[in-house]
């Protein structure tokens, strides 16, 4: 196998927190000597992560078995995944801005055709729901567990609580078409053709966009983590690594 080195772009400040994680930890549970520091497997895991490099890309790069390289990931994954912060945790961050804004984003696997509850009608592909909640200004709150891909945001927003949840903290939301019926404090477009809707909703349409659009950014913020973007392995690690690339973005530096 080539080995070619390459760059991680993540800020220090990340492997940073990483590193004391992974240090803790091993203290915690008397782990002994291993060959690879606590901030070498901080590394491996965000090239990982960041990168998209699999296993046997990182063993090789980092000299360690595959087997090893995936027991490391595995394990700062973990570490990471159990700071994320719940959905009350967000619901009280977004109790401080003047709204917040809800999406859904496919995260795509690799699955076949008769994969069907991960088949996303909308997409045209299979995948992974992952709802967002994000800030006014677009900075990500906080990522849902993903649900398959068949799933509609809709209820995918329900079934994760988010819309009781924001209704309850009296907090305002702008989503789009597809959280068409949501109720609670849920604000969508008019519903209708553009060129069967009034003047006057065509006006609200698009300041509605114009706000929601922001929301992009924060989906933006998930997928610049390359692993998210093509998915491989078992469906059931999608949810702990959406949760330490949550984790990673929420103890960064805006």
């Amino acid at each position: 196998m080539l080995v070619c080195p390459s760059g991680v772009d993540v800020s220090s400040s990340a492997l940073r927190f990483l590193t004391q994680q992974v240090r803790r930890h091993r203290r915690e549970i008397g782990s002994r000597w291993r060959r690879p520091s606590a901030g070498r497997q901080a590394l491996l895991t965000l090239a990982h992560l960041r990168v998209g490099h699999r296993h046997a890309q990182l063993a090789a790069g980092f000299g360690v078995g595959t087997t090893t390289a995936y027991r490391y990931v595995t394990e700062a994954v973990e570490l990471l995944a159990a700071l994320a912060p719940s959905l009350a945790d967000a619901v009280r961050a977004a109790s401080m801005k003047a709204f917040v804004m809800l999406d859904g984003t496919l995260l795509p696997i690799d699955r076949i055709a008769a994969d069907r509850p991960f088949y996303s009608g909308k997409h045209k592909k299979h995948g992974m729901n992952v709802q967002v909640i994000a800030a006014p200004f677009g900075r990500l709150l906080w990522a849902s567990p993903a649900l398959p891909g068949a799933v509609h945001d809709v209820r995918a927003a329900r079934e994760h609580g988010i819309v009781d949840a924001l209704a309850e903290a009296g907090i305002r939301c702008w989503a789009d078409k597809g959280d068409r019926g949501a109720g609670g404090t849920v604000r969508i477009p008019c519903w209708g053709r553009w060129e069967t809707l009034s003047a006057g909703r065509k006006a609200v349409n698009q300041s509605h966009a114009k706000i929601r659009a922001l929301v992009e950014q924060a989906i933006a913020t998930l997928k610049s983590w390359r692993l998210l973007r093509k998915l491989g392995g078992s469906t059931t690690r999608t949810t702990k690594l959406v949760q330490a690339v949550l984790t990673l973005h929420l103890t960064s530096p805006e």
